[in-house]
């Protein structure tokens, strides 16, 4: 069935996609061997010229693109991967470029492949994962979905060609890739479009009536496939293949399923729970006894959320009054998956996220953290200082910076500071934001401004504020340029 985009034959919106200007990326990156190929473009092996560093560069053209929603799918793939940068298990995004013909998406290059030839080579000889080598694949793959949907996404084509081994080691890391089909969810929405591939969908998506819980299907669809070698539905065509997961029950007992442990079946069937209301969560998956026999490591992992929080932890309090502007200025599609991320933390539902919201919330999404720690970083994203952190205070430490790399952008939000319109951030329009965005220690103006203004004139032109404002490149995607205007 594949993921699917809109084929009406209306001429493509002659503005750009990307609203930037067009970039050729061949004066950035040396195109190499096609790695893959989709119905809308192809995806290439790159090597970035100015550090000779490997990425893979997924091309879609934009002859393809045949209505105003396809534009928009590629946009919000785009906004998908930048709202997830930074997770382990997932295919870190670079940047976004568009020319005349072309969105070229670049990202991390993962030398080891699909994980879709490594199990069909194994299935070809004959052989089958053991039960050990069937969890470490299917773990990360449902820490992904976890993730996601604590994040607010919905992948909504899980499937083995989906996801890329980091290398050919023994060692390496499994990431997903292709948010192609993925959408920003809320809690309790729900969903009608058909969207995922054949084997992998979820019944309730063939209705037209799904949520979040289509992904765990499709995951326990993979698990299925890692015990036994085969989908449980198999048909001559698509049409009936997708009648059989309508109708028919699937097959436990068939081989090798005898000899697969009581624990690894009844995991697979809560995954694999026609009705979506009775079907396992991420986190029950990755709570069963089956997943944490195990050896499953102890290791804590720096998720993005919590990198986020420690970037912003080190800023000065006027850096975060503007990153809270700039928050307040993005669209609700930009800040969709932010709010399901506040609302998943914020657990009594006021509002406002407490200390031991935050401290639980961090625990959900893998992180350990000692209590001391937990409260700097709450002090840090609190700007106003009332004890909590609101929305607006959350997106503002957790959203991804991608719009500190564009002047444009920069200078509307060095404007709203720049009250007579002077070209300068005075003292006394230091102090009047602060005021504004309830930040009360206004004795830190002085150090702000000795930090920020370069030319100690004792205010803060425009280069001075994009200087702070892009000082720390870890706010940007990694080895990202960026433009001179």
């Amino acid at each position: 069935m594949g993921c699917f985009i809109s084929k009406d034959p209306k001429k493509p919106s002659k503005k750009t996609i990307l609203e930037k200007p067009f970039m050729d990326i061949r004066k950035l990156y040396i195109l190499g061997e096609k790695l893959g190929e989709g119905q809308f473009g192809i995806t290439r092996k790159c090597v970035e010229r100015s550090t000779d560093t490997t990425y893979a560069c997924k091309t879609i053209l934009k002859k393809n693109l045949k209505k105003e929603e396809d534009e928009q799918a590629v946009k919000r793939e785009i906004r998908i991967m930048k709202h997830l940068s930074g997770q382990p298990n997932i295919v870190e995004f670079k940047c976004a470029y568009e020319d005349k013909n072309a969105v070229h998406i670049v990202m991390e290059f993962c030398g080891g492949g699909e994980l879709f030839k490594k199990i069909e080579a194994l299935s070809d000889a004959g052989k089958f994962y053991s039960e050990k080598d069937a969890v470490e694949i299917i773990r990360p793959i449902v820490n992904v979905v976890k993730n996601c949907h604590f994040m607010g996404v919905m992948h909504r084509d899980l499937k083995p060609e989906n996801f890329l081994l980091s290398s050919n080691d023994d060692d390496a890391v499994l990431k997903a890739t292709d948010f192609g089909c993925s959408v920003f969810i809320e809690e309790g929405e729900v969903y009608q479009d058909r969207v995922g591939s054949a084997y992998y969908v979820a019944p309730e998506v063939l209705n037209g009536k799904y949520g979040k819980e289509a992904d765990i299907w499709s995951a326990g669809i993979i698990l299925y496939i890692l015990l036994c070698g085969k989908p449980p539905y198999v048909a001559e065509t698509e049409e009936e293949l997708l009648k059989e997961v309508l109708r028919d029950a699937i097959d436990y007992k068939s081989k090798p399923w005898p000899s697969i442990s009581v624990k690894a079946q009844h995991l697979v069937k809560k995954m694999l729970t026609k009705n979506p209301k009775e079907r396992f969560s991420a986190a029950d998956v990755l709570e069963h006894p089956w997943m944490k026999d195990g050896e499953a490591s102890d290791k804590p992992i720096d998720g993005v959320v919590l990198s986020r929080l420690k970037e912003f932890r080190h800023m000065n309090k006027f850096k975060k009054v503007a990153l809270k502007v700039s928050a307040a200025n993005l669209s609700e599609e930009e800040i969709k998956g932010l709010k399901t991320l506040f609302t998943n933390i914020d657990t009594d539902k006021s509002g406002t996220i407490t200390l031991q919201e935050l401290k639980t919330g961090l625990t959900r999404l893998g992180s350990k953290l000692t209590k001391s720690e937990v409260e700097e970083l709450m002090k840090a994203a609190d700007v106003d200082g009332n004890g909590t952190i609101d929305i607006d205070e959350f997106i503002s430490a957790t959203m991804h910076r991608y719009k500190l790399d564009r002047d444009d952008h920069l200078y509307k939000l060095f404007q709203h500071f720049d009250k007579d319109s002077d070209g300068h951030i005075t003292k006394e329009e230091l102090e009047m934001a602060m005021k504004e965005y309830g930040v009360k220690d206004e004795g830190s103006i002085k150090e702000i401004i000795n930090e920020v203004d370069i030319d100690n004139d004792g205010r803060i032109n425009f280069d001075e504020f994009r200087t702070m404002m892009r000082s720390d490149s870890s706010l940007l995607p990694q080895g990202e340029l960026l433009p001179v205007n």
